[in-house]
């Protein structure tokens, strides 16, 4: 082929043939206008670039819009260099930091010297980006040396942009330009600033720089952008919708678990509510487990610190662990994670290959030390329970063995009612933040890229993701409110088995070593119960209730009945309650509702001699009169076969 021309393949397969060096924004419109107006950045072989920027060499390309993450990347980081200017305009003596994009948005952090910033003046701000964004300001990108770039900011007396500097290479330096603004940044960038429509600057919290408590403290301004109001709208209308489902304050409201200073930050105590729907979750994936093969273990709470430092979790996660403590001479340390245990358990016997695949599980408890401004209730802790399992495989079983637990993590969401996207996670060129020979690697994300298109399924590439010992398929789950979550993850490894030195003899009577496979679809039991919380808004689906029904009698005269009632569901395996307080049964059903008890039965005279049962449906109301016996064999169908609230469409 001319060296004059380069193929770009396309998300559905298909290739074609370009010139090289035609820009991002020339392909778009090769394809059509309305993508080309569209269009606010190229992702080419996993790297997201400005529309402007030339391509040079054959690759992958995405052609990234608004709905897609990479697209709301550009936007997002466009949009916080917008913000910087308008700060800029109305406060010129401010100095910055940094200023990414986030999940949700974007923040920047600030010095603003002697000049004071709060809350209220964030909506001059809002109103300055507004103005600013409708210049059409174009991003210009610049290179520049690292003399230039220091020179640059020294004369401004920014020490923050020297400090980042002085760590860059020579040749590696961009600055990129829009208005009256210039900042150092490697990009990409939208093209100009005229897709910035809807602005909203959504908190200020205090930044020390680089972490680093002994440094200066920042202002951290957040804000999220949109192309059209109506985005922004209903973004909000979301985060109102998210307060009322914060698994913060359900979890309290409901018993699910609490904090107490005296246990000390981060480490969660679970209430009987709670216990009752962690021990519901744990024996559901239990039974799955069971029935596809898989062995439960036990392993202690801490080890020997020479196994993590054989596992490699000591030094690569060092920062995040607690300190070692000395016992008999020697060092242990808190289990940071489940695996290297596991990986004594296999070496316990010899394998023969007869014996793969060999499936280990635990519902194993570790620990990690998170820094205190970065707890968040069950979501982000110091103690947590992984359901975690090894599977030691041959070479030949990998591609089922992944095929397999990929069938079982989506039947787990499914469960819930919650859609799943897929990502790929793939190292990328820093070395130094991975562990193993280069050959295992490629070899690894070969696979994984073989099965996901085996299976047909709809996946996403990322490189840099990937866990220190090698590639991953991640499971991002949608919540009722549009929200993602990383949830579930599935790690093929190769190194692990050559650390650890683990064998099996083949079929050859030779020694070989296994391939392991790491996989958790909760991820951790704390975090998924938070999100469970959020999804539902604290209305489980009737098997996963802590309380599944409640009997309310009209009046005492019927608690006689309703306590038979109530001892008749029981012995259906259902959870049930009577409600024998000398209250009018209007206040029964509102405390039942706000309880969130999936049904009331309500007995009175009628119901007695009927031997029936009225039925209430937390959020739906009157269902009506029913047999009690038909009744109870309705509640208990639904609680077997897991099924969903009606409620749960409308959430």
């Amino acid at each position: 082929m001319s060296e004059e021309f380069i193929t770009l393949t396309f998300p559905d397969g298909t290739s074609r043939q370009y010139h090289k060096n035609i820009t991002g924004l020339e392909v778009a419109e090769s394809i059509s206008q309305g993508l080309a107006r569209n269009a606010l950045s190229i992702t080419i072989n996993g790297s997201i670039r400005d529309l402007s920027q030339p391509i040079n060499s054959d690759g992958k390309i995405t052609i990234n819009t608004w709905d897609s993450e990479d697209g709301q990347y550009t936007f997002w980081h466009s949009s916080a260099h917008l913000m910087a200017e308008a700060v800029h305009e109305l406060y010129p003596d401010a100095k910055f930091g940094i200023g990414p994009p986030i999940e949700n948005g974007f923040y920047y952090d600030i010095d603003f010297g002697d000049q004071s910033f709060g809350q209220d003046q964030l909506e001059q701000v809002e109103k300055k980006m507004i103005e600013l964004a409708r210049q059409k300001s174009r991003f210009q990108k610049k290179n520049v040396s690292k003399e230039e770039a220091l020179a640059h900011y020294t004369e401004r007396g920014n020490e923050y942009k020297t400090d980042l500097i002085s760590e860059l290479e020579e040749g590696t330096i961009t600055f990129y330009e829009q208005g009256n603004f210039i900042d150092l940044c490697r990009g990409p960038h939208l093209q100009d600033t005229s897709p910035i429509k809807a602005v909203k600057l959504t908190k200020l919290a205090g930044a020390y720089w680089r972490g680093d408590v002994n440094s200066k403290q920042l202002t951290r301004i957040y804000g999220i952008a949109f192309p059209k109001q109506k985005l922004l709208d209903e973004y909000l209308q979301q985060v109102e919708e998210a307060k009322k489902r914060d698994h913060k304050k359900l979890g309290k409201e409901l018993g699910i678990y609490m904090m107490d200073n005296m246990v000390g930050p981060g480490l969660p105590l679970w209430l009987p509510n709670g216990t009752l729907i962690r021990r519901t979750l744990e024996q559901f994936l239990r039974e799955e487990q069971k029935r596809r093969g898989y062995q439960e273990v036990i392993t202690p709470h801490i080890a020997n610190l020479n196994l993590y430092k054989t596992s490699g979790h000591y030094p690569y996660y060092k920062d995040s662990q607690f300190n070692p403590m000395e016992v008999d001479d020697d060092e242990y340390m808190l289990k940071p994670m489940n695996c290297p245990h596991h990986h004594r358990i296999y070496s316990n016997e010899l394998r023969s290959y007869r014996d793969l695949p060999v499936r280990l599980a635990e519902f194993g408890t570790v620990y990690r030390y998170e820094q205190s401004g970065e707890l968040n209730g069950l979501s982000r802790v110091r103690g947590f329970t992984q359901d975690d399992a090894h599977i030691y495989c041959t070479h030949d079983q990998l591609k089922d063995e992944i095929k397999n637990v990929i069938d079982l993590t989506q039947f787990v969401f499914n469960t819930f009612g919650m859609p799943v996207d897929i990502r790929l996670s793939f190292r990328d060129d820093n070395d130094e933040k991975y562990g193993g020979d280069m050959e295992y690697w490629e070899r690894a994300q070969k696979e994984i890229n073989e099965v996901a298109d085996e299976l047909g399924l709809d996946y996403k590439i990322v490189e840099g993701e990937a866990s220190f010992y090698g590639p991953k398929i991640d499971f991002i789950i949608r919540d009722a409110i549009g929200r993602k979550w990383q949830l579930g993850t599935v790690q093929v490894d190769y190194v692990m088995p050559e650390r650890f030195d683990l064998t099996y003899i083949g079929s050859d009577n030779d020694k070989h070593r296994p391939v392991i496979i790491h996989r958790a679809p909760f991820g951790s039991m704390e975090r998924f119960v938070s999100i469970l919380i959020e999804h539902f808004a604290g209305d489980f689906p009737l098997w996963l209730a802590p309380l599944q029904a409640k009997v309310l009698p009209i009046s005492d005269e019927f608690n006689s009945h309703a306590e038979k009632c109530t001892a008749q569901l029981k012995s259906y395996g259902l959870r049930v309650e009577t409600d024998t307080r000398s209250e009018k049964i209007g206040a029964k059903i509102r405390d039942a509702e706000n309880s969130k008890i999936p049904y009331m039965l309500i007995v009175g005279e009628r119901e007695r001699e009927n031997d029936t049962v009225s039925v209430r449906r937390h959020k739906l109301g009157d269902l009506g009169t029913f047999q009690f016996r038909e009744f109870s064999e309705t509640m208990k169908y639904e609680a077997v076969k897991r099924m969903l609230p009606p409620s749960s469409q409308s959430n």
